[in-house]
């Protein structure tokens, strides 16, 4: 089978898949994507969208040029793959950035499986969850605008697929019925339980599983995955627990929302507000992902707060590695964790409420054991990438390819 990955930051949510599939003889795999970043045995071709957007352009339109930019961009691509003999069988491709927009347009004979990871809306979802910020008529029809290209590469794609159900759950009923969902899915041989693992302070302490450690985990340190409470909790925890130690893992810069207005990142406008024991509270940064499974590994208590938007790897993982996670009622957390049975659940916007679950999770150890083994329990069966979900999405694939309809929950195979 000839199959052509699209993904802007290589290889993105087709990290297992196309190692996978390109890993097979039979198969010829090509990425094409703006990062270069090798993959074995797959061809890894760049792209770079011609200029930017124009600073002239009414900006509701301004991403959707941008968007149609990095689509023609790709279309180039794909038409010099043509041109030399390549023409896929099925194509994956994450419409986000536009870079689906014309595929089928290159390729009008290849099936194409669009990556649905997420659909804006005005209200009921991220925009307007806090309560302090205000939704605006101009912003909804900006945010009305941002679906544009979403929408459009839908209609082209032959089918979809979102890894969860909340998230298959925001696009429009109409293209409910050719989305599946099937989760990115979890190494759970990787991120495992190591009750030996220990992790040292860049002060040269070392801690192990008898530590009370506590651990928060973001790509960046903002407010959508919760970083204002948890620091407010934080102090609090701090506080009551004089042997606590809290690890936080993210940079300072900006995934989703913005920036603070009055300081350079939210990590320095939070320590600006709350008063915490520096030498307990340790900012590590980015680090690599076998540290990360470390910090996990380690972690007594897994704070991990989100508006309602993508559910993070890093939350899965943790409760991979037997972590006990404290995260918010929102979705799609609670599609993933049962409060008491597999995790704890608590307000988002409540830092007393965060600090008294660690609290929980800290203090009875013959509970906790149970909450450990059911989260890793819950995770190997429903978010397993080799039994679970990288047969599911290979399914997908090959249901397309024979010219079947796939499943919406689809099975190993």
């Amino acid at each position: 089978m000839r199959l052509l990955f699209v993904h802007q930051n290589t290889p993105g949510q087709y990290k297992h898949m196309a190692r996978h599939l390109a890993a097979r003889p039979e198969n010829e795999v090509v990425f094409i994507g703006k990062a270069k970043r090798e993959i074995p045995n797959a061809t890894v071709v760049t792209y770079a969208p011609s200029r930017g957007p124009a600073k002239e352009i009414h900006h509701y339109l301004r991403p959707f040029e941008d968007q149609v930019l990095h689509g023609q961009a790709v279309a180039r691509a794909g038409i010099e793959l043509r041109r030399r003999g390549f023409v896929p069988d099925v194509i994956c491709a994450h419409p986000g950035w536009g870079e689906a927009l014309f595929l089928k347009d290159v390729f009008p004979e290849s099936k194409l499986l669009a990556f649905c990871e997420f659909f804006y809306r005005s209200w009921g979802s991220d925009v307007g969850f806090d309560p302090r910020q205000e939704v605006s008529i101009d912003m909804a029809c900006r945010i009305r605008c941002k679906n544009t290209t979403l929408l459009t590469s839908l209609e082209a794609a032959d089918w979809g697929v979102s890894p969860t159900e909340w998230q298959h759950a925001q696009h429009p009923v109409g293209f409910q019925s050719k989305i599946s969902v099937v989760h990115d899915g979890v190494d759970t041989e990787v991120c495992r339980p190591d009750e030996t693992v220990t992790f040292t302070l860049p002060n040269g302490r070392t801690l192990s599983r008898a530590d009370e450690v506590v651990t928060y985990v973001a790509r960046n340190l903002e407010p959508y995955r919760g970083f204002p409470t948890f620091m407010h909790a934080a102090a609090e925890i701090l506080r009551r627990r004089p042997k606590a130690e809290i690890l936080v893992v993210g940079a300072d810069d900006v995934s989703y929302g913005a920036r603070p207005a009055d300081a350079a990142n939210w990590r320095e406008k939070l320590l600006g507000e709350v008063q915490v024991d520096p030498q307990r509270l340790h900012f590590l940064g980015k680090v690599p992902y076998e540290v990360f499974l470390r910090i996990v590994q380690l972690s007594r208590a897994h704070i991990y707060l989100t508006y309602p938007f993508v559910l993070s790897w890093s939350m899965l993982e943790a409760m991979a590695c037997g972590a006990v996670v404290v995260g918010s009622n929102t979705p799609p957390v609670a599609e993933a964790i049962e409060d008491g049975r597999n995790g704890l659940l608590v307000d988002f916007f409540d830092p007393k409420a965060v600090a008294d679950r660690v609290d929980e999770a800290l203090g009875d150890a013959q509970r906790m054991a149970a909450i450990r083994e059911a989260a890793r329990h819950t995770v190997v069966e429903r978010y397993d990438l080799h039994s679970v979900c990288l047969p599911a999405q290979i399914r997908l694939i090959e249901d397309l390819h024979a010219g079947r309809t796939p499943a919406l929950r689809p099975t190993a195979v």
